[in-house]
């Protein structure tokens, strides 16, 4: 059983009271990427890439660590990408844009060893359907949760829930920022089980 210390490459405290559910010890570092989606690049492509790109990122600052990169990409179904919208003007867009659709989330995860090289990568697919929002619905929603640092202009996990008719997938972690269940696999797979040896 391994010990390595781990090390959450986000500045999000939403994935980090994701990963302290686990309970395992863990440090935080902010890694500098450029997340400039490449041309003609999938979804899940770009959430892989990107997951990939935050762990390395910060090998060399953090040797002897176990480095898990985690990024999400959000798309209709035409393929148009929805990013985080960063003000209320950009957040209303978006959920007219998703009203009445089912919008998919692909959360990129990997877990980089620091030491070695060597890498899991896994991109997690989550579906949510929209319900017909009415203008002021959407209005009144932005007013009470301002969710503009959310890619997809909603927190599930707050009144973001009332704007769906149905949710799809096997981790709806994955939905917040970080899926958990593809998580404990990695870290099982390296011998590292948060149940038996946190």
């Amino acid at each position: 059983m391994t010990q390595t210390p781990l090390l959450l490459a986000s500045s999000s405290p939403y994935r980090r009271e994701l990963l302290e559910r686990l309970g395992l010890p863990f440090t935080t570092a902010s890694p500098d990427i450029d997340e400039t989606p490449q041309p003609d690049e999938s979804a899940e492509a770009l959430a892989l890439r990107l997951a990939g790109s935050k762990a390395q990122a910060l090998a060399t600052q953090y040797p002897g660590h176990w480095i898990i990169g985690s990024d999400q990409v959000a798309c209709l179904p035409d393929g148009t990408l929805l990013h985080k919208p960063g003000n209320h003007e950009q957040a209303v867009h978006q959920l007219q844009q998703s009203s009445g659709h089912a919008v998919l989330f692909l959360t990129g995860l990997t877990l980089l060893d620091a030491d070695s090289g060597r890498a899991q990568h896994h991109c997690e697919p989550f579906s949510v359907r929209f319900r017909d929002l009415e203008t002021r619905e959407i209005e009144a929603y932005l007013r009470r949760e301002q969710p503009y640092d959310c890619a997809g202009s909603f927190k599930m996990e707050g009144l973001g829930i009332t704007l769906f008719s149905g949710l799809e997938g096997r981790d709806p972690n994955s939905l917040v920022g970080l899926p958990l269940i593809a998580l404990t696999d990695m870290l099982r797979h390296w011998g590292r089980n948060p149940l038996l040896n946190p």
